[in-house]
């Protein structure tokens, strides 16, 4: 095994291979969309729509719909979970990793601490698992029934504290492809009709997140899951992984087995959600982002779609859909060759053909970014 000093150095571009390669993002992948939802640990879905275009990207043949049934199958659903932040997982992983989670969960918590002075919260957990047991209910009507037992809490702080301490799933038909909903709750248990597992231990996560986004250091998973103290479970697994280094001279976990492309390998333009984990879930993400890149994706604290150039990310892109059509403006950050922009509208072409309304027809744009 190599010492910090004398493993091998992987580049940022090698990096960045390594995790599109991991991520479905190199070549598209034949795998079921729960497979796909599964492998990848969850997908970001603030919004409802960004886990299909992050599946459009990353497999052949999916269509919108397979994920559509899957929720309304109850084989896969949206629950808050890593970084505090909304994830569609599958059934198996919303009984498990929420648990792995509830640390950070906790944490969250004691920011609302000042809103809650004098609410027992086992009491109220009690109280909006009954609520929410009998049937779903929205955020409103869970704030409105706790508030009769505590009206001196701050409101918000009471649906937070729900959220923290309850595994609670959004339900259909919310999430539905082209179909609307607003936002009601009930418990994972309830939902899926089976218990959740009793928190285990990292290890297999820590496993599974390098699978999806390695190689990666400590620091990089940490800031994937939202959880800390996570050095002891990568030291247990020491044995089973290879280490390398990055450029910076940290320190990298990776599966034997796991893909590791040259980095000269080709990496095809690829059209990516809002919020996608992809460009979330490393500490230091230079093996994909260029310097300056990272802040041209927000506004304010709204994520923009963006694509991928050779590996890197490149622009950013955004969809109007009207009843009479379709328009795609794909805004690169820098100057665009014509066989890019070939590139590019190919790419494009591919994902409007799965993801535009059907019937209707699409175009396709260049323009520039807004400063």
């Amino acid at each position: 095994m190599a010492s910090t000093s004398t493993a091998p150095v992987l580049t940022a571009r090698a990096l960045g291979r390594a995790t599109l390669a991991r991520q479905l993002l190199l070549t598209r992948a034949e795998l079921s969309a729960k497979d796909a939802v599964s492998h990848l640990v969850g997908l970001q879905a603030q919004n409802t729509k960004p886990p299909y275009y992050a599946l459009a990207a990353r497999l052949e043949g999916f269509g919108p719909e397979e994920l559509s049934a899957l929720m309304e199958a109850r084989e896969v659903a949206r629950i808050v979970t890593m970084r505090s932040t909304l994830h569609t997982h599958t059934a198996d992983d919303v009984l498990t990793l929420r648990p792995l989670v509830q640390a950070a969960r906790d944490r969250e918590l004691t920011i609302f601490r000042k809103g809650l002075d004098g609410v027992d919260l086992d009491r109220l957990a009690a109280l909006a698992r009954e609520l929410v047991e009998e049937r779903p209910r929205t955020p409103k009507e869970i704030r409105e029934a706790l508030l009769v037992d505590w009206p001196h809490a701050d409101p918000l702080a009471l649906t937070v504290a729900a959220r923290c301490l309850l595994p609670l799933v959004q339900v259909t038909p919310r999430g539905l492809w082209r179909r609307s909903g607003q936002v009601c709750l009930t418990t994972a248990e309830a939902w899926f009709g089976r218990a959740a597992e009793p928190a285990p231990a990292p290890d297999a996560t820590v496993l599974r997140y390098l699978a999806a986004f390695g190689p990666a250091s400590v620091k990089d998973m940490q800031t994937w899951s939202g959880l800390t103290r996570l050095r002891d479970a990568f030291e247990r697994l020491r044995p089973q992984l290879l280490t390398f280094r990055d450029e910076h001279g940290v320190e990298l976990f990776d599966l034997p087995d796991a893909p590791r492309p040259d980095e000269d390998t080709p990496a095809p333009p690829r059209f990516l959600p809002e919020f996608d984990n992809l460009l979330l879930s490393h500490a230091d993400r230079t093996r994909l982002m260029p310097a300056g890149a990272s802040e041209r994706r927000w506004k304010g604290n709204q994520a923009h779609r963006v694509f991928l150039y050779d590996g890197l990310l490149a622009g950013l892109w955004t969809l109007e859909e009207t009843k009479d059509r379709t328009t795609m403006t794909v805004q690169p950050f820098g100057r665009t060759s014509r066989s890019e922009r070939a590139e590019l509208t190919g790419e494009a072409e591919r994902l409007l053909a799965v993801m535009a309304q059907e019937g209707l027809p699409y175009e396709i744009r260049f323009g520039a970014v807004e400063v």
